[in-house]
């Protein structure tokens, strides 16, 4: 081993180090990959950003794109609208068709935008029939990463490893070339998981107040008379920039001021709703002239219900729960941070935490001091008005878990041009008229021209750390090529594996690229493994095409962890699932794919 070896092992090393405890975002990790590689001479400067130039990376922000198009037109929409007249079907039967009809959107759309719409599709019928999302939403996770593996534009992995394949030496992979094993690989998944949904949990119906427990934080406080609050500014009272309090109301004379600001005199008999922890509360309780009394507020209801209120129906405050996704704009923020950061008729109430491998239990974060900050998967409970709910489809890479249809209008024209302009996307690529890059940003042009396509929603609804991660982490590929790296890892591999059996190759091949894709993210790991995979077939003089394809599957099918895949990172705390529903039903399943993979690839060899 050469000491440019060592330097690439070492940055590889803290990479996956990184990745695996998500110490940084994956996008501020490919900037220090970037830089690290060219400080110490891995790679020449214009090697280092070759990754933005990449056609794989530019494909990938196309297909982005186009998959915003498809959601911002109704497509997805469109195309699953159907699925709520199945409510009525049992259980095993319901999953299949959900599992099938995202399989099949994937194939062609962001697997990622697609589970977005059906986490919403599942949340309404989990709140309208009681149809418990959780034996769904796993399910239907797992079909999407299927499904986009069947197809070359399926999901960016499979984009990353054909162009790193390519840059090798080895020929390009057509559109459909792999989509026979795909669809094995996804029949098999189905029936598996349609026979795995009794072990999966069960959630019903549920209640937003009762999932943050806001009844037992939300209190009211009435000022009494000769209390030291009243003719005094809020700004002057210990209520106000106190980190353990939120003050989501002012009620007056039956009128309701939503998010009071700070020059607002109190007066006696003035009511305020408080957001406080059980501390705040007590200190609430033992203050002078304060009354405290339960409120009655709950979700999508005023704070009265008597005649007198004066409060306007459009006025109605409703919670409202925000998924993070990567990218998003609040994301490294606290809560106390967001309620100086957002609106003023948007109030943040309560974070909750998605899991981690390092924080198994789910937190709930209710206390501006509380330094935990948002990342991505977590969810945030917000009160805001209704007739202001459509500012929060502004913010960047942040999704309503309730669907609000009468604030979104989709024309049907639109609609219409963005399916014809995906037809046209994948006829082009998968004759070989056009590459996958070329037709992809040729759909883009036309949804610009016909004005079917804001690029302003493009800005903030694309996944840019997907982006950078490709930039950065192919630089990485590169360096391991350029110093030998990828060479002496398959000649170890050789020395162990020479004499052996093509079932034993491609079989550990698959297994151990299967493996990194649960810890390193499914892109970062195709990267890593083409190389070593194209070099362990030339050192072999086999064909290039299993080991590709190998390294292609086994680094999409993460199922054993809910990190090595960006959709079950967003469904792993929206389902109420625990590690072991992954490590288990995702185990099982990946041995299956493992053992049906090594099958069907060595037939190729």
């Amino acid at each position: 081993m050469t000491f440019e070896m060592g330097l690439v092992f070492l940055v590889l090393l803290i990479t996956i180090i990184l990745f695996a405890l998500e110490v940084f975002p994956v996008d501020k990790i490919a900037f220090f990959i970037i830089v690290s590689l060219t400080l110490l001479g891995l790679v020449k400067p214009e090697e280092a950003i070759s990754g933005f130039s990449n056609s794989a990376t530019i494909a990938v922000l196309a297909l982005m794109i186009l998959a915003i198009a498809m959601e911002e037109n109704g497509v997805i929409t469109w195309l699953t609208s159907g699925l709520g007249k199945i409510k009525a079907l049992p259980l095993f039967v319901i999953a299949p068709i959900f599992m099938i009809v995202t399989a099949s959107i994937s194939a062609f759309i962001s697997t990622t935008a697609v589970v977005i719409v059906f986490i919403k599709i599942i949340n309404q019928l989990c709140d309208r029939f009681n149809i418990s999302k959780s034996k769904l939403l796993l399910p239907i996770s797992f079909a999407g990463i299927l499904g986009g593996s069947c197809t070359l534009m399926g999901t960016s992995t499979n984009l990353i490893v054909n162009s790193v394949a390519q840059n090798l030496g080895a020929p390009a992979l057509s559109f459909f070339e792999f989509t026979t094993i795909g669809l094995i690989f996804l029949a098999v998944a189905i029936v598996y998981l349609t026979l795995t949904l009794r072990w999966l949990p069960w959630s019903g119906k549920r209640e937003l107040g009762n999932d943050y427990s806001v009844a037992d934080y939300i209190t009211n406080v009435r000022i009494k008379s000769g209390s030291q609050l009243v003719n005094k500014r809020l700004e002057e009272t210990f209520l106000f920039n106190n980190p353990e309090i939120s003050i989501l109301k002012l009620i007056r004379d039956n009128r309701i001021h939503n998010s009071p600001g700070k020059y607002i005199t109190l007066k006696e008999n003035d009511e305020l709703l408080l957001m406080c922890n059980i501390l705040s509360l007590s200190k609430l309780n033992d203050a002078q002239n304060l009354e405290l009394n339960q409120p009655n507020y709950w979700m999508g209801a005023d704070l009265h219900s008597s005649e007198e209120e004066k409060v306007p129906k459009l006025e109605e405050r409703v919670f409202v729960e925000l998924l993070m996704l990567p990218g998003a704009a609040l994301l490294g923020k606290t809560l106390g941070n967001l309620r100086g950061y957002m609106q003023q008729d948007i109030v943040p109430v309560a974070i909750k935490k998605r899991k981690t491998l390092t924080n198994i239990k789910e937190r709930l974060v209710r206390s501006s001091s509380d330094k935990l900050v948002l990342k991505a998967g977590d969810r945030l409970l917000v009160d805001v008005s209704r007739q202001n709910i459509k500012s929060l489809y502004a913010l960047e890479n942040i999704v309503l878990l309730q669907e609000f249809d009468s604030l979104k209008t989709h024309s049907r024209f639109g609609r219409i041009l963005s399916v014809a302009v995906l037809g046209l996307v994948v006829v082009l690529a998968a004759t070989g008229v056009l590459s996958i890059m070329v037709s992809a940003l040729t759909g883009v042009a036309i949804l610009l021209l016909t004005n079917n396509l804001n690029l302003d929603n493009v800005y903030k609804k694309v996944n840019w750390q997907i982006f950078f991660l490709l930039a950065g982490m192919i630089p990485l590929g590169i360096a391991m090529h350029n110093t030998g790296a990828d060479m002496w890892i398959s000649e170890k591999l050789l020395g162990l594996l020479v004499g052996q059996s093509k079932t034993i190759i491609i079989g550990s091949l698959f297994l151990i690229t299967m493996v990194m894709s649960g810890v390193v993210s499914n892109n970062a790991t195709a990267i890593i493994m083409t190389p070593i995979a194209m070099a362990l077939a030339s050192g072999l003089n086999l064909d290039f095409k299993p080991f590709i394809l190998a390294v292609m599957f086994a680094a999409n099918f993460s199922f054993f962890t809910p990190v090595g895949y960006q959709t079950n990172t967003l469904i792993y705390g929206i389902g109420n699932y625990k590690f072991k529903h992954f490590f288990i039903i995702g185990g099982i399943l990946s041995l299956i794919l493992w053992i049906l993979a090594t099958f069907l690839l060595v037939r190729l060899v």
